[in-house]
C-alpha cells in the first residue's frame, strides 16, 4: 500500500504547478511511497502541455497520473475525480498548485497522522507570499456570530478574544500543535478512512466553501482536525481565482474568471448556511444572515 496520494487540481496556473511539483520531488523523503494525481479543469494557458512534460521529465521518479477535463468542473468534482484514480494509499494530500512545499513537511505531517489516530485531517503552517499566515488554514466554523464579527471588523479589533475572534481562532497558540475546526484545501492531509466516512467532497460547492463543508462533516463523524506548525508551505494565495488582494499582481485570472470566483464565493456561504444553520436559528436570524451576504456581495 502507498503511504500517500497527492491530488492537485489545476486551473490556468501552469508555471505555479511546475514549481509545486518540483518542490514535492525535492522535499519528500525516499522513505515515503507516494503518487501525484493532477486534475486539470480545462485550462487555457497551456497547462495540459506542461502536465505532459511533467510526466515525461519526472515519470521515472514518481508515478504521475493525469486527468484533463474538457470543462471546468469545479474544485470538489475535480478532487473526487482524482480520488477515484488514486491508489489505495493510507493518506491523501489535497494540495493547491500555487504552493511550494518545504523540506520534510510531508514527512513530518505523515508522522503526525501516524501518531494521532484520532486525526481525520491535518494542515501545516501555511504562509502567504506577504509572510503572513493564511487565515483560511486556521479557522473556526462560520456561525452567524463568528461571521458577523469577522465581516464587521470586531475580530481585527480583538484578535485574541474568544468572543470576537471565533472565525480565526486567534486566541490559540500558533507555535504549538492544536485542534482547529477548519483548514484550507490548499494543504489538507486526510486519512483515507476519514475521507471515506464523509464520502469525500460535496459537489454542491463549485469553488470556495468546500473545505469548510469537508471539515464540518469530519467533525460530525467524530474525527479531529489539527494544525501542525512544525511543518510549513508557501501559498501564493488566490492565483487562479483572482479575487484575493494578496495575489492581485500575480493572478492568472481574467475578468470572467474573477466574476465566476466571486459568485461562487458568496454562493458557498449561502449553501453552507442553509445546510447547517438555517434550521438552528430563528427566521429573523436567517433573514439577517442572507441580507448580510447580499450586502457584502455587492460592495
Amino acid at each position: 500500500m502507498l503511504d500517500l496520494s497527492i491530488i492537485i487540481v489545476n486551473y490556468n496556473t501552469k508555471e505555479f504547478l511546475e514549481g509545486c511539483v518540483d518542490s514535492l520531488l525535492n522535499s519528500i523523503s525516499k522513505k515515503i511511497n507516494y503518487e501525484i494525481v493532477v486534475v486539470d479543469n480545462a485550462s487555457i494557458d497551456d497547462s495540459p502541455s506542461a502536465i505532459s512534460r511533467l510526466r515525461q521529465d519526472f515519470g521515472g521518479k514518481v508515478n504521475i497520473k493525469t486527468i484533463l477535463n474538457k470543462e471546468n468542473l469545479g474544485f470538489s468534482r475535480a478532487n473526487n475525480q482524482g480520488i477515484k484514480i488514486s491508489q489505495n494509499s493510507r493518506y491523501i494530500l489535497f494540495l493547491n498548485p500555487d504552493t511550494l512545499v518545504k523540506n520534510d513537511t510531508v514527512e513530518k505531517m505523515i508522522e503526525f497522522m501516524d501518531k494521532h489516530k484520532d486525526a481525520g485531517a491535518a494542515t501545516c503552517k501555511v504562509v502567504m507570499q506577504n509572510g503572513q499566515i493564511d487565515d483560511a488554514s486556521h479557522r473556526g466554523f462560520p456561525t452567524p456570530w463568528n461571521a458577523f464579527c469577522h465581516f464587521v471588523g470586531f475580530e481585527k479589533i480583538f484578535p485574541k478574544s474568544r468572543l470576537f475572534s471565533g472565525y480565526t481562532l486567534g486566541w490559540k497558540e500558533f507555535s504549538k500543535v492544536h485542534e482547529i475546526d477548519v483548514l484550507a484545501g490548499a494543504f489538507m492531509l486526510v486519512r483515507r478512512k476519514a475521507g471515506e466516512d464523509v464520502s469525500w467532497w460535496d459537489e454542491d460547492y463549485f469553488f470556495y466553501g468546500e473545505d469548510i463543508e469537508f471539515c464540518y462533516q469530519l467533525k460530525q463523524k467524530g474525527w479531529k482536525i489539527y494544525y501542525v506548525p512544525q511543518a510549513s508551505i508557501m501559498h501564493f494565495k488566490g492565483v487562479s481565482g483572482g479575487i484575493k488582494s494578496v495575489s492581485k499582481d500575480i493572478t492568472t485570472a481574467n475578468p470572467e474568471t474573477k466574476r465566476i470566483a466571486t459568485n461562487a464565493r458568496f454562493n458557498a456561504m449561502r449553501i453552507f448556511y442553509n445546510k447547517h444553520y438555517k434550521k438552528k436559528y430563528p427566521q429573523v436570524v436567517n433573514w439577517l444572515v442572507h441580507l448580510g451576504i447580499s450586502i457584502k456581495e455587492h460592495l
